[in-house]
């Protein structure tokens, strides 16, 4: 497993980050980019508000200063940032006007790119300020924003990657029969932070017809001979994500459950093999689903093939028909295909899969047969 604690990104890290966002707006005919609160900004600059109604705002524009505008009691915890050097803040008090603080740093006949999770009450304060202003989402007009991750981060999704293997052998040696599907969940959160994740994000355990719910939240059903059970669990250590799904069986498994899983493991690897800089998105998709749809069972494949991951476990680029964007080295995903026979069982399989100059190469490292567990 990777070890040891990754080097602290630079402030210039973030300047390069921020002129990258700034020129990637320019290119695609923006005024700029608005960042408000959340994994843009965090990304772009280290810093990490609590969420608040008052307005923070990043402000990015090819040829200007990037400006961060900020509650005034927020504005010491901002300067502290990682990326505080490489801006500059504008803050503004309680009783004052944020949009009138912030409207001189916009165009104010431009069209920004706007977090996706920017507050609707700031985009429609800056709309009355700014009447000529228009907006865009970045996930619809830079989805690709974050989307290549440089050595440093692969270094961190790979630690994590590494975290949540360590936990997927633990976790095989502990008793599944006779136990709650939460309790199973429980030690998979424990050992994720034993294994050195600041955050968990999810710990998905279906047994049984539980298993053909691909999001099914661990429950009160209790796990008995005879189940399969689909294990997925990840979250961020050292601010980038993990994200994996093996499928364990309590005791022997039928002929058709192992024909289900060998049919899912293969589509799995088939797409993972197929990963190589210049095919599109759903050309990984693609190959997963012919596998399981030659198999005779399509219908029962029910949901994308793969999503981004990076400061979030999930982020474009998206695995699944009609995403035409290109595969680029450096770009990370799942790869998760997976077969839900309602009313009896689930099986999926998922790696993290990282683009190369020739290829792929997976993040997960796990045996992905179907591991037999008591």
């Amino acid at each position: 497993m990777t070890t040891g604690t990754p080097a602290p990104f630079t402030a210039a890290d973030y300047a390069s980050r921020m002129d990258r966002a700034a020129r990637a707006a320019a290119d695609a005919g923006l005024a700029g980019v608005l960042v408000a609160p959340g994994p843009d900004l965090v990304w772009l600059t280290g810093y990490a508000p609590g969420d608040t109604e008052r307005l923070t705002l990043l402000v990015l524009a090819a040829g200007q200063e990037p400006t961060l505008v900020v509650p005034t009691l927020e504005a010491p915890d901002a300067a502290e940032a990682a990326g505080a050097a490489a801006l500059r803040l504008r803050d503004w008090t309680d009783g004052k006007d944020p949009y009138g603080i912030t409207a001189p740093l916009l165009d104010a006949r431009g069209r920004f790119g706007v977090s996706d999770n920017a507050w609707a009450m700031h985009l429609l304060g800056l709309q009355r300020t700014l009447p000529g202003t228009s907006y865009v989402s970045l996930t619809e007009a830079l989805p690709m924003l974050r989307g290549v991750k440089d050595a440093a981060e692969l270094e961190r999704l790979a630690a994590a990657g590494a975290a949540a293997d360590a936990t997927y052998e633990e976790i095989k040696k502990v008793a599944f029969r006779g136990r709650k599907e939460s309790d199973i969940a429980r030690e998979l959160a424990a050992l994720l932070r034993q294994f050195g994740h600041s955050q968990v994000d999810f710990t998905v355990v279906g047994s049984g017809p539980n298993g053909a719910n691909p999001h099914h939240e661990a429950g009160e059903r209790v796990i008995q001979d005879g189940d399969m059970v689909v294990l997925d669990f990840g979250g961020l250590k050292h601010g980038y994500g993990s994200d994996t799904t093996r499928t364990v069986h309590v005791g022997e498994p039928t002929a058709e459950e192992r024909r289900v899983h060998a049919v899912v493991r293969e589509a799995q690897t088939a797409a993972c093999e197929a990963v190589r800089p210049g095919i599109a998105c759903q050309d990984v998709d693609r190959v997963a689903r012919a596998v399981i749809t030659d198999a005779g069972y399509g219908e029962y494949f029910i949901h994308r093939t793969g999503h981004g991951i990076g400061v979030t476990t999930h982020e474009p680029p998206y695995m699944i028909e009609g995403e035409e964007q290109p595969l680029v080295p450096g770009m990370c995903f799942s790869v998760e295909p997976g077969i839900y026979l309602p009313g009896r069982f689930g099986v999926r399989i998922e790696d993290i899969v990282t683009v190369t100059e020739d290829g792929g190469r997976r993040l997960n490292s796990t045996a992905r047969d179907l591991a037999i567990v008591g």
